[in-house]
């Protein structure tokens, strides 16, 4: 597999029938110094994703998030919603979603763009917080919990169905979230009723930037695109578990 910097390197999608971008400068941090990475590898790389789709005439699926909405107006939130995004993560996906929108009226752009709900499961980022539960779970050791927030959880094959699925459809914006709402709390028992063990979690200070609460209103990719998330929480929990405690050699 060839690594590709999509900032810097050259991009050719010719002969291609769609483009699935999902690169990214994850992470709900602070301003400052960091800010710069958000741009390049979340604004300028879009930008160059959708000049190379234009040229090759090829459709970009992207991952846009449901952190553009930052603490909504109103849950469940709806795709129109007024964004209010309060990480430099949500405010540069906003910023791709506004040159999705200039690209498709100047240049004729067909791209979709899917706002991905909090998405868990087997091989996620180890910085993730399920992730870290898990580990901390199958290693015996503890977790530092910053907030007690409440999510509107996805689990991975549930996006990877409905990423797929956007690839023939027209283009748009979609939310793609979980059929289930639970809190950090709630989550956390759940993977300790799985793992049949309990977990040693401290209460931190909660983050600056961060959400209170996500809760997806799927209604309008539900009815265009025959997608909602079919996963029940305890069900993707219990892979999650399953796929983490192997790798650690934990029954």
């Amino acid at each position: 597999m060839q690594r590709v910097d999509l900032a810097e390197d050259e991009l050719d999608f010719s002969g291609l029938d769609g483009v699935f971008h999902l690169a990214g400068q994850p992470g709900a941090r602070s301003f400052g110094d960091v800010f710069p990475l958000y741009l390049r590898r979340n604004v300028l790389a879009t930008q160059r994703v959708f000049e190379a789709a234009v040229a090759a005439n090829v459709k970009v699926v992207w991952a846009s998030s449901s952190s553009i909405y930052g603490d909504a107006e109103q849950y469940p939130t709806r795709e129109d919603a007024t964004p209010r995004p309060n990480n430099p993560y949500g405010i540069t996906k906003l910023s791709c979603e506004l040159l999705h929108d200039a690209y498709a009226r100047s240049f004729g752009l067909e791209a979709v763009a899917l706002r991905y709900f909090t998405v868990y499961g087997p091989r996620q980022r180890p910085d993730m917080a399920f992730a870290r539960i898990v580990e901390a779970l199958a290693s015996g050791g503890s977790f530092e919990l910053y907030a007690n927030t409440s999510r509107s959880f996805t689990y991975v094959a549930d996006v990877v169905d409905a990423t797929i699925a956007a690839l023939g459809a027209a283009p748009d914006v979609y939310n793609v979230g979980g059929g289930e709402e639970a809190t950090m709390h709630e989550a956390i028992a759940l993977l300790e009723d799985i793992a049949g063990r309990r977990l040693a979690v401290s209460e931190g200070a909660p983050q600056v930037g961060d959400m209170r609460r996500t809760k997806a209103d799927t209604s309008r990719i539900e009815h265009e695109l025959d997608w909602r998330a079919t996963t029940p929480l305890h069900a993707g929990l219990a892979e999650h578990w399953r796929w983490c405690s192997a790798r650690v050699g934990t029954a």
